[in-house]
């Protein structure tokens, strides 16, 4: 799959995030303004998993400088940055 629009790219990175590192008793509802850094769901190492997700799945790779918590601070944040790295143009 590579990254195509914004709701092909939410789906996909909920849907990893979800089955990769929620148990369904620890985080309430999963939202596209979930808070994902506050409530502890990306760790350094969840965040690298997510990356290589996001490179091998996507096809978009993620520069160093995007991984803020303005880019990835929750579902909404993280897919506008893989969307506007994916389409550069859009």
């Amino acid at each position: 799959m590579t990254a195509t629009d914004r709701e092909t790219i939410y789906k996909a990175i909920s849907t990893y995030i979800q089955d990769n590192f929620l148990d369904d008793e620890d985080v309430p509802e999963l939202t596209a303004d979930a808070p994902l850094l506050e409530w502890g769901v990306l760790t350094s190492m969840n965040t690298s998993l997510l990356l290589a997700f996001i490179r091998n799945e996507l096809r978009v790779v993620v520069p160093p400088t995007h991984l803020t918590g303005q880019h990835f601070g929750n579902l909404r944040s993280i897919t506008d940055t893989v969307h506007k790295l994916a389409h550069p143009s859009a």
